[in-house]
Parts: C-alpha cells; sequence; structure tokens
C-alpha cells in the first residue's frame, strides 16, 4: 500500500502539484513506519521523498528537517561511512546551497565526496558528481 503512495505522490510530483505529492508521500510515511518502525531504510526514504517536495517548494527549513532524520535513520543502521549515507549529506548540501550557506555545504558535500571516494571510488558517478561542489566552495 505504501508503495501505491509514493508512486502516487510522485506523479504528483511530476506534475507539479506539490501539496498532494506531499500528503501521498506523507501517508507512505506513515503506513512504513507502522509496518518497519522508526529505524528502517524505507522510512528514511520516505523523510527523503518529502524533504525533496519541501526543497521544491522552497521550504528550505523542512526539507533540511526531513533530510535530517533520514540521515539520522541510514547513519544508525548502515553506519556513518556507507553510500546512503553519503547520500543524505548530499541531500543537505543541496539544501544548504539553494540558501546560501557555503558553510554548511561545503561541510556537507566534502562528507559525501568522502564517503563516495572510500567506497564507491574516484571514478564513480557519484563521487565526480560532487566534485563541482567541493571544488567550488
Amino acid at each position: 500500500m505504501a508503495a501505491s503512495f509514493i508512486n502516487i505522490g510522485a506523479v504528483y510530483a511530476g506534475k507539479g502539484d506539490l501539496e498532494n505529492a506531499l500528503v501521498q508521500f506523507q501517508k507512505a510515511l506513515e503506513i512504513k513506519t507502522r509496518v518497519f518502525g522508526s529505524d528502517h531504510p524505507d522510512v528514511a526514504g520516505s523523510f527523503i521523498n518529502i524533504g525533496a517536495v519541501y526543497g521544491r517548494k522552497g521550504d528550505h527549513e523542512n526539507a533540511l528537517v526531513q533530510f535530517q532524520k533520514a540521515l539520522e535513520i541510514r547513519t544508525r543502521v548502515f553506519g556513518s561511512d556507507h553510500p546512503d549515507v553519503a547520500g543524505s549529506y548530499q541531500n543537505l548540501a543541496v539544501v544548504y546551497r539553494s540558501q546560501g550557506n557555503h558553510v554548511q555545504t561545503k561541510e556537507m558535500a566534502t562528507k559525501a565526496h568522502h564517503i563516495f571516494l572510500k567506497k564507491l571510488g574516484p571514478d564513480h558517478p557519484q563521487t565526480q558528481g560532487l566534485n563541482p561542489f567541493v571544488d567550488e566552495w
């Protein structure tokens, strides 16, 4: 059932109907939390979906809250040097950059870059995608 809400939310988001996307993603989060508990990668994924919608709406504070929740879950579940944790740092870097917060952007992008470099290598697209963030700041 949660997957259906995610799919519907993605369709709404794709059409630019961010309010309805948010409603659908929140329904998926409620189901996933009930089924898996609060410390599960799928729950973190729902926080990421919700954070992405807030980011698209320009609500950077709520985006940060959601992405931070995902980071905390992923760190507890996977450990601090997992590529999914790096992805969460990358999400935070994007929001901080949108806010013009160069210090936090560099910090988050650098953390993500180091994890991707260590786990995926220098030629991986995830690692290379962060080079502009790290080099720029």
